[in-house]
């Protein structure tokens, strides 16, 4: 790769390939999606690219792509909407594996009135300015920004913190949203630039690490396309120093690194937005923006007749917010017949009951289940688990459901003849395409 390795990320050469430049590409992808969300759709969307849908029985719906000659140089992101009364909705998906049974529910938030309620805010942004922004995905990341900046309300605090090699604070500390302040940081913003590396670390440590007023509602919203290579150290870093603050991530660029901002948000305690063109920034964060103001119903729990024999993912149920369902995974005994869910909906105490016996049948649910027990005990080696134990488990979970992960893998051997044997093997670095929007910025010197 173009990149040195270095002592926070040893592999920096094996991560960064060479890039096809123009109209060159490889990895050319297709698709077919049998989708069954578990309740009538309203509505069945592709962001970035055009699809063919095909309507099955049973609110099933077949997808496949439009175009023959789709290149792998984006993100695909397929977007469905549940049709929703004054009422929350559940959808409930089961499988049976080795006598033990696997759900999938899924909670949707009802349709919901705007609140008058304004909360004080102490927001921080964060802006990635790093070469890895050039093109469209700093263009989308100002914009949003400023939009950010223009929402402000005049009881809230603000600063802005740029990075890319080094880093940069616009206050020395969060100021009143004042219309002076505001106007500084909206010319602040106009003049970023995407120049140098990406030294994240820095950043996150200027965002986190400062006095928190207790009367504000404390928000770290943190744009950048996550292009790192040390995501355990950034992970470490923002469980054991997030204190009262939530960290929201939002992703800019057609081809961002997903599993680094989604990962941040869960440490963080917060939510992930993707944003893939400048058409829809203004769209995208206004629902963030709707979010980070109105949950819709928070403190979520299951009960059972018999806890001790079930184990839900996540633990900690996140809140529910508008646009967003909360989805957990539950591996229960095969004659568990009832789940209560209850939950705060403004103010008040709401419950459901719903049983274990019925739902729609899934083959796929055990593996849900699975990636997600992984993914759990990989993140408990930030709060200092026993590697070897998280190793041993990892292992023994990933070959029984058939999964990649850290420690396992799947290989397969493909014995076409490709070369003469009496030819010569050569070794090349085979390119990648670059991400659409992004450009290559060349040095000058």
């Amino acid at each position: 790769g173009w990149a040195k390795n270095t002592d926070q990320v040893p592999d920096a050469s094996r991560i960064t390939p060479p890039v096809y430049v123009g109209e060159n590409k490889v990895n050319p992808v297709t698709m077919d999606i049998d989708l069954n969300a578990g309740l009538p759709l309203q509505e069945v969307s592709s962001t970035y690219h055009k699809i063919i849908q095909t309507h099955l029985k049973s609110n099933a719906i077949h997808i496949k792509l439009a175009n023959n000659n789709v290149y792998a140089d984006r993100d695909f992101e397929l977007v469905w909407t549940p049709k929703l009364g004054a009422a929350p909705k559940a959808a409930l998906f089961s499988t049976v594996k080795n006598n033990v049974k696997y759900h999938y529910l899924m909670v949707m938030p009802p349709q919901s009135k705007a609140t008058n309620q304004v909360l004080p805010r102490e927001v921080i942004y964060i802006i990635d300015t790093s070469g890895s922004m050039a093109g469209t995905s700093l263009q989308q990341a100002k914009a949003a920004l400023t939009m950010a900046i223009n929402r402000l309300k005049p009881q809230d605090r603000f600063n802005v913190i740029q990075f890319n090699s080094v880093t940069q604070k616009l206050f020395s500390q969060a100021v009143p949203a004042n219309s002076t302040n505001i106007m500084l940081a909206r010319s602040y913003v106009s003049r970023l630039y995407a120049t140098g590396g990406t030294e994240m670390l820095p950043a996150l440590t200027a965002a986190l690490n400062t006095n928190q007023h207790s009367d504000y509602v404390r928000q770290v919203i943190f744009l950048t396309d996550g292009s790192v290579g040390n995501e355990d150290q950034l992970f470490t870093f923002i469980k054991n120093n997030l204190g009262s603050s939530r960290l929201f991530t939002v992703a800019m660029g057609s081809a961002p690194n997903s599993h680094f901002m989604k990962k941040a948000a869960q440490f963080g305690r917060g939510t992930f937005t993707y944003i893939g063109k400048i058409a829809e920034t203004q769209e995208k964060m206004h629902s963030l923006f709707s979010k980070l103001e109105t949950p819709v119903m928070t403190h979520f729990k299951l009960t059972f007749d018999r806890p001790d024999e079930v184990e839900v993912l996540p633990k900690r149920i996140p809140d529910l917010y508008k646009g967003e369902p909360v989805v957990v995974t539950i591996k229960a005994p095969m004659d568990l017949d009832e789940l209560k869910l209850n939950a705060n909906r403004q103010q008040q105490i709401w419950n459901m009951k719903m049983s274990l016996q019925g739902g729609q049948k899934n083959s796929g649910v055990d593996v849900l289940f699975a990636r997600r027990k992984i993914a759990a005990l990989m993140d408990s080696l930030h709060s200092g688990a026993d590697k070897q134990s998280v190793r041993s488990q990892v292992t023994k979970i990933a070959l029984n459901h058939h999964l990649v992960s850290k420690y396992t893998s799947m290989v397969a051997v493909d014995v076409t003849p490709s070369r003469p044997e009496s030819s010569d093997l050569h070794r090349s670095n085979v390119p990648n395409n670059l991400p659409h929007g992004q450009v290559i910025k060349k040095s000058v010197t």
